[in-house]
C-alpha cells in the first residue's frame, strides 16, 4: 500500500464503503464533547465552590462519580454498538449530555448536582472515545489505526479550545449561565453531527477466522485478556496520577505556579505529538513488545520526574516526553482488542477492557493526593508510581494470546 493509499484508507476517501462524513464529524464532536462535558468542570469548579459554599471534595466527588458511571455504562454501550452501530447511541448520548449540563447549571443543592453528573456519566459513555473508536474500527478496518490517530489528535485539542472559552464566558457571567451556554453549544454541534453523519449502513461483523474464532465470552474470561486489563488499569492509574500531581510536584520544588502550569500545558502538547508517531510504531513492532515498551517508558519518565529536581528546562522536557507516552497509550488501548482478537466483538470487549482503566483514572487524582503526605512528598509519590508502572510492565508480558499473532497495520 502506498502512502497515498494509506491516507485514503484513514480518511475514507479511498473506499466508497466508508462514509466520508464520519471521520470529520467525530473529530468535531470529540473536541466539543470532551471540551464541554469534561474540561469545563476544572475551570468552573472554583466558581461553583465560591458561589454555593459546597465543599470542594463534594463537587469533585460528583465529577468523579460521572467517570465511574461512564466506566461501567461503557460495557453496555459497546455491546449495543457491535450489534446496531453508533448512530442511536451517540445521538442519544449527546442529548443526555445537554440535559445533564442543564441540570448541573440549575442544581439548587448537592443531591441535584450529583444527579446531573451521574447523567453526564451516561453521556460520556455514549459519546467519548470508546464509541468513536468502535465506529471507526468497524468502518475503517483493517486500516483503522490512522483513523483512530486522527480522531484522538482532534480530541487532544478539546482543552485547548474549550478551557479558554469556558474561562472567557465565566469572566462575563455566572458559572450557571456558562454551563447553560455550553449546553447550547453542545446541542448545536453534537446532536445533528451524530444524527446525520453516522446514518450510513453499519457493516456486518467480519467473519471469524481461525485466529479470531473465540467468542466474546471466551476472550473476556481468558487469562491474557485479564492480564491486559490489569496492566492497562495500573498504567492508567499512574498516568492520571502523574498528570494531576505534576503541578504540586513542581511547586514543592520551589517553582512558581506559572512555571508549573506551563510544564503541564507543554506536556499536553507532547501528548498530541506522541499520537502522530503511533502508526509508525505499530507498523514496526509486535503487539506485546509495543505494549510493554510504552508502559515501561511511562515508568521511566515518571521515575525521571521523581529524581530530577531541575533545571526547569529539563523538567519541561520530561513533561513533554511523559505526554508523548500518554498520547501513545491512548492509541494502544484503542487498538489492543483488534491487535489480539480482531474486530468482531470490538465494542463489547473494548468496553470491558476500558471499564477498570477508566475507574482507575477517576480514582487516581484522589489516591495520589492522599498518598503524597504519608509517602513523604510528591517526589516519593512519583517514585512509588514508577514502581507501579514497572509491575504493570511485567504483567503486560502475560497478555499475549497464544493463538493469534499481531496483525500487520
Amino acid at each position: 500500500m502506498t502512502e497515498l493509499d494509506a491516507h485514503r484508507a484513514a480518511t475514507g476517501t479511498g473506499d466508497r464503503s466508508r462514509p466520508r462524513a464520519v471521520l470529520p464529524a467525530l473529530c468535531v464532536t470529540q473536541i466539543t464533547s470532551w471540551g464541554i462535558v469534561y474540561y469545563a468542570f476544572p475551570v468552573l469548579n472554583p466558581a461553583i465552590i465560591a458561589d454555593t459554599g459546597w465543599p470542594t471534595g463534594a463537587t469533585t466527588a460528583a465529577f468523579s462519580a460521572a467517570l465511574l458511571v461512564s466506566a461501567f455504562a461503557g460495557i453496555r454501550v459497546g455491546r449495543i454498538i457491535d450489534h446496531r452501530g453508533p448512530r442511536t447511541v451517540m445521538s442519544a448520548g449527546s442529548v443526555l449530555g445537554v440535559a445533564s449540563l442543564l441540570i448541573v447549571a440549575a442544581a439548587p443543592n448537592l443531591p441535584v448536582f450529583f444527579a446531573g453528573w451521574l447523567l453526564a456519566g451516561l453521556a460520556m459513555a455514549a459519546t467519548f472515545y470508546q464509541p468513536a473508536f468502535a465506529a471507526l474500527t468497524r468502518w475503517w478496518a483493517p486500516d483503522h489505526v490512522r483513523a483512530l490517530t486522527i480522531v484522538t489528535l482532534a480530541g487532544g485539542l478539546a482543552s485547548t479550545v474549550f478551557a479558554p472559552l469556558t474561562a472567557a464566558l465565566a469572566d462575563h457571567m455566572s458559572w450557571r449561565m456558562t454551563y447553560a451556554v455550553l449546553a447550547v453549544i453542545l446541542a448545536a454541534v453534537t446532536v445533528p453531527a451524530h444524527a446525520f453523519a453516522l446514518k450510513a449502513p453499519w457493516p456486518a461483523a467480519p467473519p471469524q477466522s481461525a485466529h479470531t474464532s473465540d467468542s466474546a465470552i471466551t476472550v473476556s474470561r481468558s487469562r491474557p485478556f485479564w492480564m491486559l486489563a490489569v496492566a492497562l488499569t495500573l498504567s492508567a492509574f499512574t498516568v492520571y496520577a502523574v498528570v494531576v500531581a505534576l503541578v504540586p510536584l513542581l511547586l514543592e520544588r520551589g517553582y512558581s505556579t506559572g512555571q508549573a502550569a506551563w510544564a503541564l500545558g507543554l506536556g499536553g502538547a507532547g501528548q498530541t505529538l506522541g499520537r502522530t508517531l503511533y502508526a509508525t510504531l505499530a507498523r514496526h513492532t509486535a503487539v506485546t513488545a509495543r505494549t510493554t515498551t510504552l508502559i515501561a517508558l511511562g515508568g521511566v519518565t515518571t521515575a525521571a520526574l521523581a529524581f530530577t529536581p531541575g533545571p526547569y528546562a529539563l523538567l519541561v522536557a520530561l513533561s513533554i516526553a511523559a505526554g508523548m507516552v500518554r498520547g501513545n497509550l491512548t492509541l494502544l488501548q484503542a487498538t489492543a482488542i483488534t491487535d489480539r482478537w480482531g474486530t468482531t466483538h470490538y465494542g463489547r470487549l473494548s468496553g470491558l477492557l476500558a471499564a477498570p482503566a477508566t475507574t482507575a483514572s477517576a480514582l487516581a487524582p484522589f489516591a495520589g493526593a492522599a498518598l503524597a503526605a504519608p509517602l513523604g512528598g510528591y517526589p516519593h509519590l512519583f517514585a512509588a508510581l514508577a514502581i507501579v508502572s514497572a509491575a504493570s510492565c511485567l504483567i503486560s508480558l502475560r497478555a499475549t494470546p497464544t493463538r493469534r499473532s499481531s496483525p500487520p497495520h
